[in-house]
This record gives structure tokens, C-alpha cells and sequence, in this order.
């Protein structure tokens, strides 16, 4: 059986590029191989080293908390896209006898455990420190949003009584971050868009409501391009870019009401800002 993965050692002391002074703190250092394990492609470090800055207690910054959120992403991402391939390869081989079926089902439930165990790690945070404690409206919706989504990555594979009761937490913070960012979020605020975007997905795939999937999508696309004016730059790309895919859905959505596996994206490469 497969060993279990050793921790990461702490970062030895590093220098400021070019400057040759040390980093005076352990947060500095935990950043800084964060981001390095991203450059790599080494996720799973990167979660670790994420992981290790939210145990310092302090509040994320804006980049810390996207590191957070890339952290995740990429190793959920990652298991999500094996799951869904699994799950097509074990619904075309489904009659090829028991034994080929039954080799598939295992390997299906060793990444449903990895990603069980990936989800529920950030969820704890979230719950034990990142809401509870987030000063700003701001961050509030983002780690609703989060919470909202890896609930909804659980609901993707549970069955039962555990399908239910991850689709009701994932409804639960999607609702209560989108009243907070309704009532103080610009209409263009990116976070806010990425969060009508997935929770509009939510409703689409989870709960199978495209009707409502496509209200809530036409509804922030709406407020968003009334009020377009008097944006930066950033702003602009950031907010631009979730909209078209707020607008490609809504034409995917409207145009067949009928749920397709896998089709018209999921809203996950937005999960980042």
C-alpha cells in the first residue's frame, strides 16, 4: 500500500532576490515556496505551504488568499477531471461483465477519497478560521464562495443522505454570500461576479434548475453592464472576462434545457478571483 506523503520540511532561510537580506518572517518564507511550488506545477506542496499560512492565524492578504484558492484548485481540478473521465469509462464498460466493472468502481472510490479528503481539509479552514474571522465584506464572500463551491464538488459524487447534505451547505453559503455581496459588492466586483457565475452552475448541475441557473446568470450579467462605468483597467478584464462566461451559459442554458454531462463548463477556471 501506498505510503503515507511526509510533510514538507520548514523553508530554510531564503534571500530577498537581488537584495541579499534574509526573510525576516516564517509567513514571508511560507509565500514564497507557495508560490515556487505553483511555478513547478507541485500542487500538492503548494497546498501544503498554503496550509501552513493559514495556521499562522493572521489574515490572508488579497495574494495570499489567491494562493489559497489556486492551491486547491489545481489538486481538486485535477481529481474532479479524473473523476469525471472515470465515470464515463465505467458507464461505457458497464457491460463488459462484473470483474471489469468492479476494477473501475474501486479505482472511482480511491479518487473520490483523495478528493473527499482534499475538500473537506479547506473546509475545515473555512469554517475555523478564514469566515469567522474575515474583516471585509470582501473576503467574506470569497471564502463563502469557496465553501460554496468545494460543498458542491462533494455533492458532484455523493449519493443519498450525503448528496443532500452537501448540496444544502453548498446552498447555504452560495445564499448567504451572495446577500452579502449584493447588498455591498459593486455589481462589477469580480468576486461577486464569480460568484453568480457558480452559483448559477450549482443550480444548473446540482440542483437541475437551469430556469433558475439562467435568472440568476442574466440577472449579474445585467447589473454588471449597467454599471460598467468609472472602472480601472484590472477591473475591467477581471469583470469582461467572467461575464462572457456568464453570457456563454446563458446561451448554452436557453438554447437546450435538457442537462448534458460536461457540457457548457462549470465555471471553475473563475474560482481564482
Amino acid at each position: 500500500s501506498a505510503q503515507p506523503r511526509a510533510p514538507l520540511p520548514a523553508p530554510a532561510r531564503l534571500s530577498r532576490a537581488g537584495s541579499g537580506q534574509a526573510m525576516s518572517t516564517a509567513r514571508e518564507e511560507s509565500v514564497f515556496m507557495a508560490r515556487l511550488a505553483e511555478k513547478a506545477q507541485r500542487y500538492e506542496d503548494m497546498v501544503q505551504y498554503v496550509t501552513r499560512l493559514v495556521q499562522m492565524g493572521a489574515e490572508l492578504s488579497p495574494d495570499e488568499r489567491c494562493l489559497l484558492s489556486a492551491a486547491f484548485q489545481n489538486t481538486v481540478g485535477a481529481r474532479r477531471q479524473a473523476w469525471r473521465a472515470v465515470h464515463i469509462l465505467e458507464e461505457k464498460q458497464g457491460n463488459k461483465g462484473p470483474a471489469i466493472l468492479e476494477l473501475i468502481k474501486g479505482y472511482k472510490s480511491k479518487v473520490e477519497a483523495e478528493m473527499t479528503k482534499r475538500c473537506t481539509d479547506l473546509l475545515s479552514m473555512l469554517d475555523a478560521d478564514l469566515v469567522r474571522t474575515a474583516s471585509t465584506t470582501e473576503d467574506k464572500v470569497f471564502y463563502l464562495k469557496m465553501k460554496g463551491d468545494y460543498c458542491r464538488y462533494l455533492a458532484e459524487f455523493a449519493v443519498g443522505e450525503g448528496h443532500s447534505r452537501r448540496s444544502s451547505e453548498a446552498h447555504a453559503a452560495y445564499t448567504k454570500a451572495s446577500e452579502l455581496a449584493t447588498a455591498q459588492l459593486r455589481a462589477t466586483n469580480p468576486i461577486r461576479l464569480g460568484l453568480a457565475l457558480n452559483f448559477s452552475v450549482f443550480f444548473y448541475e446540482v440542483f437541475g434548475s437551469p430556469e433558475k441557473a439562467c435568472a440568476i446568470a442574466k440577472s449579474a450579467f445585467d447589473d454588471a453592464m449597467s454599471a460598467m462605468g468609472g472602472m480601472d483597467e484590472d477591473e475591467y478584464k477581471d469583470s469582461a472576462a467572467i461575464m462572457q462566461l456568464l453570457r456563454d451559459n446563458l446561451q448554452l442554458w436557453t438554447s437546450s434545457m435538457a442537462p448534458e454531462y460536461g457540457g457548457g463548463g462549470d465555471g471553475t477556471a473563475l474560482e481564482d478571483m
